[in-house]
């Protein structure tokens, strides 16, 4: 939103200048708020003695998050219809106004107020719609900002805006800086894990979770859901473990040399820690995804047997909630970030409601209605909802 200053040499103005020059800090450090609210996780393992970088500060304040939850609602939800209640644009609905477009062509336009109902909820009183009646029970865990704005309108270059604090591709995405930054705690798992929507996923694809110019052992790594949890995991061959064991053994004698004389070629490196996080994931992955050893109660939760009347381009609430689900048991287990993608495809198959806002909702909201809440009550009753850092959003 531009604003013009009647007062333009003002102390006012040149306050506002700086605070103009520090937002803008700090949403070129990848993903603005969510990486403001990440720092908290880098600065508590750089306290505790964990992995960090030459010249690193520790904590000006103390911090407890230690893990990463992004729900992503790939499209870009309609956020009038869901957080931000705006009543004076419902008092102005259907009134008639002067649009100015991108060539500074005017046109006539109606105002559109929300269909939805709005309502406080809990003790900070703070607004959720009809459209979310489960999460709309814990909205005193949240907290709403809506101060976010984006440099493109194109919805790839914005989603590389959310995640990797450019609208160009070749930077590091959030997880991967915290992967970075903290190391694994769990060797045997990706410290960066990401969950696609089975209707497909966010363009442009994988820069979304790339590590940029960093090591390509940064980058997330992409788990499905359903049948064989990383795609060419499993070896062509019959070979048992130990013998695979022996062979990244003497692959990484016959490397060695050349890294001891090329220190600076980070790929071999790189290539060398996938191949022993594949042989890991071998049998730490089938693990971590098998649900089977959840209760019936908690699967509930998630909305896993959910069986709603859908509309013809929903999944139901079952693949979001087990996402859900799926996380928490990763997080459990060490890993830092997990991002899961919500909406893929075109059109109304994710949350670019251009063909129909009430059409959108109708179909998305329910699908991550139940298990968002889910998460939030579960992590809560784990002890694990102060260290694990939860952020909604999409480009």
């Amino acid at each position: 939103m531009l604003m013009t200053d009647p007062l333009p040499n003002s102390a006012h103005h040149k306050l506002l200048r700086r605070m103009q020059a520090r937002r803008q800090f700090v949403w070129s450090s990848s993903a603005g708020f969510a990486g403001l609210a990440s720092a908290a996780l880098l600065s508590e393992e750089t306290s505790s003695g964990g992995h960090s970088q030459p010249g690193s500060h520790g904590p000006l304040l103390p911090h407890k998050a230690k893990h990463c939850i992004f729900l992503y609602m790939y499209g870009g939800p309609s956020q009038m219809d869901l957080f931000d209640y705006k009543p004076e644009l419902q008092r102005r609905d259907g009134q008639a106004v002067q649009i100015e477009l991108r060539r500074r062509d005017v046109k006539e336009g109606r105002l559109l107020g929300s269909k939805r109902r709005f309502q406080q909820h809990g003790d900070s009183g703070l607004w959720c719609s009809d459209a979310l009646p489960c999460l709309s029970r814990h909205m005193d865990k949240l907290a709403v900002v809506r101060s976010l704005w984006q440099d493109s309108f194109a919805h790839g270059s914005a989603n590389l805006q959310m995640n990797c604090g450019r609208i160009v591709q070749g930077y590091p995405s959030l997880g991967s800086w915290l992967n970075y930054g903290l190391g694994r705690e769990n060797q045997n798992l990706p410290g960066y894990v990401v969950m696609l929507d089975p209707r497909g996923g966010p363009i442009p694809g994988a820069p979304n979770w790339g590590s940029g110019f960093m090591e390509a052992q940064h980058q997330g790594t992409v788990f499905r859901t359903s049948g064989q949890p990383v795609l060419d995991l499993q070896p062509y061959t019959l070979d048992p473990l130990h013998l695979q064991r022996q062979q990244l053994q003497a692959l990484q004698a016959l490397d060695r040399p050349f890294r001891e004389r090329h220190p600076e070629a980070s790929e071999l490196e790189a290539r060398m820690a996938s191949y022993e996080l594949a042989f890991q994931l071998q049998t730490s992955a089938p693990e971590a995804l098998d649900l089977s050893t959840e209760t019936r109660r908690t699967q509930e939760l998630y909305g896993l047997f959910d069986d709603y009347p859908a509309h013809r381009l929903a999944v139901g609430p079952a693949t979001f909630g087990r996402q859900c689900l799926i996380a928490r048991r990763l997080i459990e287990r060490g890993v830092r970030f997990v991002q899961i993608y919500s909406g893929g495809g075109h059109q109304q198959q994710n949350w670019d409601a251009h063909f129909g806002v009430e059409e959108n909702l109708t179909i998305h909201c329910p699908e991550v209605d139940r298990p968002m809440a889910a998460l939030l009550q579960d992590l809560e009753q784990r002890g694990l909802l102060d260290e694990t850092l939860i952020v909604w959003g999409g480009e």
